[in-house]
C-alpha cells in the first residue's frame, strides 16, 4: 500500500488513519480480539470508508489486526508462543543495535543515556513502575536512534507493536524493575565504553530475562502498553 494521499490532517490520508488505530492499539484503548468496525472508525477518525479500509489493510499486513472472514476487522490477539518467538527476534535485532550503538555513540548521546541509567535508578529506588516503564521505552529507543540501523529499527517497531499486551504484563510483573535494571544499566555502561562486543551480549542477555519471565508475566492482566 502507498504512504497516503495527504499529511496528518484530522481528515488527512491514510496515513493519518493507520497512526490513529496503531496509537489505539498500543495505548490499550483497543484490546486483542476487540472488532474495528469500519463505519464507527471513520466517524472517529473523519475519514472516509475507503481510507479506513485501506488503514486496517496496512495494519493487517504489520500483524497488528486480523481479517475475519463474514465478521470484518478485529485487534489481533498474540498468544503466548508467538510473544515468546516475537522476544527471540527481539533478542537478535537489539543486539546489532546495541553493538552498532557502541560504535557510533557520541559524548552528547553518552551524557544522556547516562541520565536516563540515573533515572531508572531513581524510579525503582521509588517505586514508580510506570515512570520506570516510560524510561525503559525510551531507552530503547534512544539505542536504537543512535545505531543508525533504520532498518532494524523498522522490525524492532512493528514487533514491540505486535508484543505491546505481553509487554505490559512484564512491566508491571511484581519485581521486574529491581531485576531489569542491572540489565539495562549494562547495556548503557557498554555503549558508552565503545564496546559493541559487551553491548550485544548485554542487550541479548536482557531479551533472554524477558523470555524466562514472560510465561509467569503472562498470567496478569494487561491494560496498556509499556517495553520490559
Amino acid at each position: 500500500m502507498s504512504a497516503g494521499e495527504g499529511g496528518r490532517a484530522p481528515s488527512g490520508g491514510d496515513r493519518s488513519v493507520v497512526t490513529e488505530i496503531r496509537a489505539a492499539i498500543l495505548s490499550g484503548e483497543f484490546v486483542p480480539n476487540q472488532r474495528l468496525v469500519e463505519a464507527d472508525l471513520s466517524e472517529r477518525f473523519t475519514a472516509s470508508r475507503a481510507r479506513v479500509r485501506a488503514a486496517l489493510l496496512e495494519l493487517a499486513n504489520e500483524g497488528l489486526i486480523e481479517r475475519v472472514q463474514n465478521r470484518g476487522a478485529r485487534v489481533r490477539a498474540v498468544q503466548l508462543e508467538e510473544a515468546i518467538e516475537i522476544s527471540e527476534v527481539r533478542m537478535v535485532v537489539e543486539g546489532l543495535c546495541a553493538a552498532k550503538a557502541a560504535q557510533r555513540i557520541t559524548e552528547a548521546e553518552s551524557r544522556e543515556l547516562e541520565e536516563i541509567g540515573e533515572s531508572m535508578r531513581a524510579a525503582v529506588a521509588s517505586g514508580d513502575v510506570l515512570g520506570y516503564s516510560g524510561l525503559n521505552e525510551r531507552l530503547h529507543r534512544r539505542v536504537r536512534e543512535i545505531s543508525g540501523q533504520r532498518a532494524a529499527a523498522s522490525v524492532l517497531e512493528r514487533l514491540r507493536a505486535q508484543n505491546v499486551r505481553h509487554q505490559f504484563r512484564l512491566a508491571m510483573h511484581p519485581g521486574r524493575p529491581g531485576v531489569s535494571l542491572p540489565e539495562h544499566i549494562a547495556i548503557i555502561e557498554a555503549i558508552r565504553a565503545h564496546d559493541a562486543e559487551a553491548a550485544e551480549q548485554a542487550a541479548r542477555a536482557h531479551l533472554r530475562s524477558v523470555i524466562r519471565t514472560l510465561p509467569e508475566a503472562a498470567q496478569r492482566p494487561a491494560e496498556t502498553g509499556g517495553t520490559p
